[in-house]
């Protein structure tokens, strides 16, 4: 009987520092993925801890870490060719299917971008299979910014709205708390449009009453509660909400089940 916590070594082909505590780890690994899933990375005699999947393709996953503790404090000491350990993939991601032929928009705060982040690439580069796409983005301050080069990409392809907590000298872009700026959107058609939204919790909650204040349907709101994960396998419990276990049955939810879903 195979172990379901047994993880594998993996090799570390690159690391991108995305900020001062946030660096992506680029992993060489083969298998079936899909945005918004997560992964169970650990280090032998350190610990274990669930992390997001931030872009994928068919050699390679990219995980954004923050160093936050003890096994990210080791992560950080790696470097590439070096083995880090993975098991999963888990939990319910973004189902490409329920966005396409819809007008598509992508609201994220801080590190709730790396969930997203192979979600908005995947419809950047196939615009065609959505009505229309736009991104709202929001960070603490400019150097809390993640993916910045990616960002500025994006913004030549579609509407990309970026938006800092709090100003700094050199920063000339918007500033304000991310739900400010639901007016930049475009909001014609509202009941015909999908939104997700992932981000720290009270944003998300703050951000999805702004949307059905505006008009957005429930049952076209998706919401990632990727941060309660645990062990992955819905055995600890620590992510059960009630009867429901989040590492099972999400991270992905729509507005109308994450809305019962009270912590």
């Amino acid at each position: 009987m195979i172990n379901p916590y047994l993880p594998r070594p993996y090799t570390l082909l690159n690391i991108t520092k995305e900020t001062e505590i946030d660096y992506t780890f680029k992993v060489a690994y083969k298998g079936s993925l899909i945005g918004g899933q997560f992964m169970e990375l650990s280090l032998p005699g350190v610990g274990e801890a669930p992390i997001s999947i931030s872009d994928f393709d068919e050699t390679s996953l990219d995980m954004t870490i923050r160093k936050v503790g003890r096994l990210t404090d080791q992560i950080f000491e790696l470097k590439p060719g070096d083995k880090i350990y993975m098991r999963g993939p888990y939990g319910n991601g973004f189902d490409l299917d329920q966005f396409k032929g819809k007008d598509l928009t992508v609201i994220a705060g801080g590190t709730g971008l790396a969930p997203v982040k192979n979600l908005i690439r995947h419809f950047i580069m196939h615009q065609e299979e959505v009505q229309s796409l736009e991104i709202l983005l929001g960070f603490k301050t400019p150097q809390d910014i993640l993916f910045g080069e990616e960002i500025k990409k994006w913004a030549d392809q579609c509407p990309t709205y970026l938006t800092v907590d709090q100003r700094a000298e050199y920063w000339n872009g918007l500033t304000g708390l991310i739900t400010k700026h639901v007016s930049l959107l475009n909001l014609e058609n509202i009941k015909e449009k999908t939104a997700v939204v992932v981000g720290p919790p009270i944003m998300m909650k703050f951000m999805t009453l702004e949307l059905l204040k505006q008009g957005f349907l429930e049952e076209n709101i998706w919401v990632s509660f990727e941060r309660k994960m645990s062990c992955g396998i819905g055995k600890c419990g620590h992510c059960k909400i009630d009867e429901t276990y989040v590492c099972l049955e999400g991270p992905v939810f729509n507005y109308i089940k994450a809305k019962n879903l009270l912590d």
